[in-house]
C-alpha cells in the first residue's frame, strides 16, 4: 500500500497559498482521476482506494504545516506503510516558482511540515516531491501564506501537473523510475 501525502494548511484562508502546494498538486491528480477525500481520522482528510492495481491512500493533513508529522505518523503505523510507499510532497523555497525536484532522503531544506515528518519517523529517507515557489522578497511567513503572483501561477499550474505525473509514475512503477522520468 502506498501513502501519499500533500502538506498544507487548512481552511480557507490557506487555500493556494504558496504554502499549500501539496494540497494542490494532490487536487490535481484526484480531480485528473475524478477521486475525492472522502473520510478523516488521525488529524487528516483521505481517500484509501485502488488505482492503477496498487492500494493508495491519498492524504491531506488537517494539523498545520509545522504538525504535519502527527497525521503522518499515525497513517504511516496504523497501516504498515513501508518506507519506500511513502510519499510527500511540498513546497519549496530553494527552487524557482514552477519547478519540481524529487529525491528520495536529504534535509527538510527548512521546510517546517518535511521536518516534523523527519523527525517523528527518526529518518531523512523519505521520498519526496518538492514544488519550487520562488525566494522571499519580504518576511518568509508572508511570503508562503500569500498567493503567487500571475507570472508565477503559470509556471506553477505547469509545475503541479508534472508532479502529478510523476505521483502516476510512483503508483505504477515506483520512486525511482519516476525520478529517473521527471527529476
Amino acid at each position: 500500500m502506498k501513502l501519499i501525502v500533500g502538506l498544507g494548511n487548512p481552511g480557507k484562508e490557506y487555500e493556494h497559498t504558496r504554502h499549500n502546494m501539496g494540497y494542490d498538486v494532490l487536487d490535481v491528480f484526484l480531480k485528473k482521476h475524478d477521486l475525492v477525500l472522502n473520510k478523516e481520522a488521525f488529524k487528516g482528510k483521505y481517500l484509501k482506494t485502488r488505482i492503477f492495481d496498487e492500494d493508495v491512500i491519498f492524504l491531506k493533513p488537517l494539523t498545520y504545516m509545522n504538525l504535519s508529522g502527527e497525521c503522518v505518523i499515525e497513517f504511516f503505523n496504523y497501516f504498515k506503510i513501508d518506507l519506500e510507499d511513502l510519499l510527500i510532497i511540498y513546497d519549496d523555497m530553494d527552487l524557482p516558482a514552477g519547478k519540481i525536484r524529487l529525491r528520495e532522503q536529504g534535509s527538510s531544506g527548512g521546510q517546517k511540515g518535511m521536518q516534523n515528518i523527519i523527525d517523528l519517523l527518526h529518518t531523512d529517507e523519505i521520498n519526496r516531491i518538492r514544488i519550487g515557489i520562488g525566494k522571499a522578497n519580504k518576511d518568509v511567513i508572508d511570503y508562503v501564506l500569500t498567493k503567487p503572483s500571475q507570472e508565477d501561477l503559470s509556471l506553477i499550474s505547469l509545475a503541479q501537473n508534472k508532479a502529478s505525473d510523476a505521483i502516476e509514475c510512483f503508483i505504477k512503477y515506483d520512486f525511482l523510475k519516476a525520478k529517473a522520468k521527471y527529476f
